[in-house]
């Protein structure tokens, strides 16, 4: 896992996924609160996510993007895409990422999209099967980009030189 530790000298973008009304039926009636999901990114590789509930949705989407502060990992990003293809699975989501030339763009929808534009990757194709739920969704994703590793961080596990990796 690739955690930030601080986000303190960070400027960070939060981008709204999704909203939740939530009603609570009581003897006194119905009581609304909202759940709101936010990424936040830098655009150069640092994402987090976050979900916040309030009785309102300003306060929803504050609480979030504060729990998406406290929640950031690093995405290793070459050329504006991501190092290899990946899988990931969170609930009854599952996600598909695969790297993409330069001028492809970025081929995913809702809230991989989301995530995706936080980090700052701007080309790649993905692929989400199974769930729809946001929520899943962005964690998915989060979990398929935290799983990502350059060829830099591959030599340093294996304490190896650089050129080992890709020569052998």
């Amino acid at each position: 896992m690739n955690r930030v530790k601080t986000a303190t000298d960070l400027e960070l973008k939060d981008r709204l996924v999704a909203v939740n009304r939530v009603t609570k039926v009581t003897k006194g009636g119905r009581t609304f609160t909202f759940a709101a999901i936010v990424v936040v990114g830098d655009g150069n590789g640092i994402v987090g996510w976050g979900l916040g509930k309030a009785g309102e949705v300003t306060a929803a989407i504050a609480k979030g993007t504060e729990a998406a502060k406290k929640n950031l990992i690093k995405v290793p990003i070459l050329k504006g895409t991501i190092p290899h293809e990946q899988y990931s699975k969170f609930g009854g989501a599952r996600v598909y990422l695969q790297p993409a030339s330069h001028g492809t763009g970025v081929k995913a929808g809702g809230a991989m999209r989301a995530v995706l534009e936080s980090a700052g990757v701007t080309d790649i194709l993905a692929k989400a099967k199974g769930s729809s739920n946001p929520h899943n969704l962005v964690k998915a994703t989060i979990l398929a980009l935290s799983e990502m590793r350059d060829a830099h961080m591959v030599a340093q596990n294996r304490g190896v030189n650089l050129s080992v990796v890709f020569n052998g």
